[in-house]
């Protein structure tokens, strides 16, 4: 795989596995618990994400919308 920004092939994939154990912060919104699904970090009880070691771009879909963010923590609008 290659890099979406800068095209290196210096790319860390992430997937740990942390079931109900995830805090997360957006705002003022707080939620602890799985991780959200739907901001490119993964889902549920795992954490998946791949990182360019280069320039540090986070790999996948973005920008994220808004209401996505806030769907993912607190749940629909």
């Amino acid at each position: 795989m290659a890099c979406q920004r800068c095209k290196s092939d210096r790319i860390l994939d992430i997937n740990a596995k942390c079931s109900d154990c995830c805090y997360t912060v957006y705002k003022d919104m707080e939620q602890d618990g799985y991780v959200p699904t739907g901001v490119g970090i993964g889902g549920d009880d795992y954490v998946e994400f791949s990182l360019c070691l280069e320039c540090g771009q986070l790999q996948g879909t973005f920008p994220i919308r808004e209401a996505a963010a806030i769907d993912a923590l607190v749940g629909e609008l």
